[in-house]
C-alpha cells in the first residue's frame, strides 16, 4: 500500500512550494553509492534519521561543550548544543521557506567529529597528529567512513557539504566566499551554530562564575539584550529579516547575491560577544588545572596507542589508513568519561608511561 501511495513523492511535490532558492530533495546531487529511494522519506529525511541513529550521535551526550565534567546538571553538552542548533536552524529555514529537512540533517550531523574535552581535545590532536585535526573534517570522516563498521552512512552530497562548511575561524562569523556552503540551508546551519553557542556558552560561563552579567561587553548587550532568550530572539529575527531575499519574494541585491546574513549592527554585536568569550572564557580556561589535565589525558592516549597499535579495538586496527590516522579516529570518538577511564587504565597497565593519576576535578 505504501509503495502505491509513494509518500516520498507527495512530500517532494510539496517541496515545489518552497523558495526558488531552496534545495529540493529530488534534485539532490545524490549519494556516493546509489540507493533505491525510500517510499516514505525524502533523501534528506533519510539522512536525518541515519544521523540520529548513529553511534557518534549517541556519544555526544557525554562530550564536553566548554566546561569539563561540570558538577551541575544544567551545563550544555555537545548533544544539547546540537539540539539547540537544530531548533534555531529549523526556525530560520521555515521562516525563509527553505528546506527544513536539509537544515535539520546538517545541524544534527555538524558536530559528530568533536573530540572529548571540547576544543581543548581538538587543539591537542591538531598539535599531535601529522595530518592535523579539525572537527568539521572529522564529522565528515565519521559519516563517510567510520560509522556502520567502516561503511559510513552514505549521506547525500548536500548534507555532507553543510557538515564540512559549518566551522568558523576565530576572526568572523560570516564566511569568506570560499568557505560558504553550497546550499542556503548549509549557510543557515552555520549561523544557527553561532546563535546557539554564543548564547549558551555565555549562560554557562555565568553559571560557573567565570564571568558575571556585568562583565559582558556593553556595546553587545545594548544591541542584543541581557537575557539568553532576548539575545537568541534578536539574532534569529535579524537573520530572517536580512536574509529575506532567500524567500524569493523580493528582488535580491545584485552586488551581494542570495545569502544568509545579519545586519551590520547585530553582526558587530555578535562578533563582539564572541570575541569576549574567546578572551575571557575559551582561551583563559586553557591555563586552568582541569584543562591541563584534559590535555594530558589526550596526550597520554595518543602516545600509548601509537606505541601499542595492537591495543586499538579491532575496527580501528583494520583499513588502509596509517597508524596515526587510526589512533586519532579512536581518540576523537571517545566521550570525556571514556577517555578518562581509558587513560587511567593505560597508565596502570603500562609502567613505561610515567603519569600521575588523571582526574578532572
Amino acid at each position: 500500500m505504501i509503495e502505491k501511495l509513494n509518500i516520498r513523492q507527495l512530500t517532494e511535490e510539496r517541496e515545489e512550494s518552497l523558495s526558488p532558492f531552496a534545495q529540493r530533495s529530488r534534485l539532490s546531487r545524490g549519494r556516493r553509492e546509489y540507493e533505491e529511494p525510500c517510499p516514505i522519506r525524502t533523501d534528506f529525511q533519510r539522512d536525518r534519521d541515519r544521523i540520529l541513529y548513529s553511534k557518534a550521535f549517541r556519544r555526544l551526550k557525554h562530550k564536553t561543550q566548554v566546561f569539563i565534567a561540570p558538577l551541575g546538571d544544567h551545563y550544555v553538552t555537545r548533544l544539547t548544543h546540537t539540539l539547540e542548533v537544530s531548533q534555531v536552524a529549523r526556525t530560520i529555514a521555515r521562516a525563509l521557506n527553505l528546506n527544513e529537512d536539509l537544515a535539520e540533517a546538517i545541524s544534527l550531523g555538524h558536530d559528530l567529529g568533536h573530540t572529548p574535552f571540547g576544543h581543548i581535545g581538538e587543539a591537542v590532536l591538531n598539535e599531535l597528529s601529522p595530518h592535523g585535526f579539525r572537527h568539521n573534517e572529522q564529522s565528515l570522516r565519521i559519516v563517510d567512513h567510520l560509522e556502520r563498521n567502516g561503511r559510513g552512512l552514505n549521506l547525500t552530497w548536500e548534507v555532507r557539504d553543510g557538515i564540512l562548511s559549518h566551522s568558523k575561524t576565530n576572526s568572523s562569523i560570516l564566511p569568506e566566499v570560499d568557505e560558504r556552503a553550497d546550499t542556503l540551508e548549509g549557510e543557515v546551519c552555520r549561523l544557527a551554530d553561532v546563535v546557539a553557542y554564543v548564547n549558551h556558552d555565555t549562560e554557562d560561563a555565568i553559571r560557573a562564575g567565570a564571568i558575571t552579567e556585568g562583565d559582558l561587553p556593553l556595546s553587545a548587550v545594548t544591541v542584543l539584550g541581557l537575557s539568553n532568550s532576548a539575545r537568541i530572539n534578536i539574532m534569529v529575527s535579524d537573520i530572517i529579516e536580512h536574509s529575506w531575499a532567500a524567500t524569493g519574494t523580493v528582488t535580491p541585491d545584485a552586488t551581494s547575491g542570495i545569502h544568509i546574513t545579519m545586519s551590520p549592527e547585530v553582526l558587530k554585536a555578535t562578533d563582539t560577544l564572541r570575541e569576549f568569550l574567546f578572551d575571557r572564557v575559551y582561551d583563559v580556561r586553557s591555563a586552568q588545572h582541569e584543562s591541563e589535565q584534559a590535555r594530558e589525558v589526550v596526550r597520554l592516549l595518543y602516545r600509548y596507542f601509537t606505541s601499542h597499535e595492537n591495543k586499538l579495538p579491532p575496527e580501528y586496527r583494520l583499513g588502509d589508513d596509517d597508524r596515526e590516522r587510526r589512533v586519532v579516529d579512536y581518540i576523537a570518538g571517545m566521550t570525556d568519561r571514556y577517555a578518562l577511564r581509558t587513560a587511567e587504565e593505560m597508565s596502570l597497565l603500562d609502567t613505561r608511561i610515567k603519569q600521575p593519576p588523571l582526574f578532572i576535578d
